[in-house]
């Protein structure tokens, strides 16, 4: 199985994605390590990526998946997945599953500016706002608040996911 954790930037999807593994004994995969250098310094001086900047890393990170579900590993991504194009392009299998830790503004916005060392340009914050999509019933996502400890989310996502402590 994989699990994309999405949302935006700050929101916690690296924190909750590696615990969760961590809890799992599966891999974790941050989608950030997949962009291009090009992509990188877009970001980290304050421009948003478009979606043609966004489809090479898209396709990169839905042959990180297929090759991890070949080899049966069992793997958490950490991924923005912003729009349900975006979303529907990974889910290269009925074995990826979707959680969205969503937020609101301010909240994200204060997350964000507590952490260090990662290159997005907070001021890019309002743009993940505005391409994101949430997701629709009929893509069967599990959504989750932010604002509860990265342990209480990743409790949550075990117990709705039917997910064991191990394995």
């Amino acid at each position: 199985m994989i699990i994309i954790i999405f949302g935006v930037s700050g929101a916690g999807k690296t924190t909750v994605g590696k615990l969760l593994a961590r809890e799992l004994g599966w891999r974790f995969i941050e989608a950030d390590d997949f962009h291009p250098a090009a992509n990188i310094e877009k970001m980290r001086s304050g421009h948003p990526l478009t979606d043609d900047d966004r489809w090479p890393w898209l396709e990169r990170l839905r042959d990180q998946i297929r090759q991890s579900l070949a080899a049966g590993e069992n793997a958490v991504l950490a991924c923005s997945a912003l729009k349900r194009a975006y979303r529907d392009r990974l889910q290269a299998s009925e074995h990826v599953k979707f959680v969205f830790l969503r937020g609101d503004y301010a909240l994200v916005e204060k997350q964000l500016h507590s952490r260090r060392g990662h290159f997005m340009n907070p001021d890019l914050l309002q743009s993940q706002f505005d391409d994101l999509e949430e997701p629709e019933p009929d893509e069967h996502v599990l959504t989750i608040e932010v604002g509860h400890t990265p342990e209480e989310i990743v409790d949550r996502i075990k117990s709705k996911l039917h997910l064991a402590n191990s394995g």
